[in-house]
C-alpha cells in the first residue's frame, strides 16, 4: 500500500520560509521521480516542482529562484525548501509519485498572511 505523508506546512509572514516534507512508504521510492503541486482555494491543483531519479530538478516559474525540491532516498523522502514566500504562495501543497496518476499525498497547508 502506497503511503505519501506531507508534513511541515503552517502560517507564515510574507518573506518567511518553510520546508516541507514528504514520507514514502509501500513503493521503490529511488526509482520514482517526485513532484509537489499546489492548489489555492476556488482553483485548480498546478505543479511547482519535480525531481528525477538523478536528481535532476525543474521548477514552474511562479517559484523558480525561491523553492528549492530534493530528496532523501535513504529516507524514502522528498522535500521542499520555500523561501521568500508569497502571499500567493497560499496553497495546499501535495507530492506526488510522477506517472504514478493515482498516488498523491493527503496534503499540508501553506498559508503566506501578515
Amino acid at each position: 500500500q502506497v503511503q505519501l505523508v506531507e508534513s511541515g506546512g503552517g502560517l507564515v509572514q510574507p518573506g518567511g520560509s518553510l520546508r516541507l516534507s514528504c514520507a514514502a512508504s509501500g513503493i521503490k521510492f529511488n526509482m520514482h521521480a517526485m513532484a509537489w503541486y499546489r492548489q489555492a482555494p476556488g482553483k485548480q491543483r498546478e505543479y511547482v516542482a519535480h525531481i528525477t531519479t538523478s536528481h535532476s530538478t525543474n521548477y514552474a516559474d511562479s517559484v523558480k529562484g525561491r523553492f528549492t525540491i530534493s530528496r532523501d532516498n535513504a529516507k524514502n523522502t522528498v522535500y521542499l525548501q520555500m523561501n521568500n514566500l508569497k502571499p500567493e504562495d497560499t496553497a495546499v501543497y501535495y507530492c506526488y509519485v510522477v506517472g504514478s496518476g493515482t498516488f498523491w499525498g493527503q496534503g499540508t497547508q501553506v498559508t503566506v498572511s501578515s
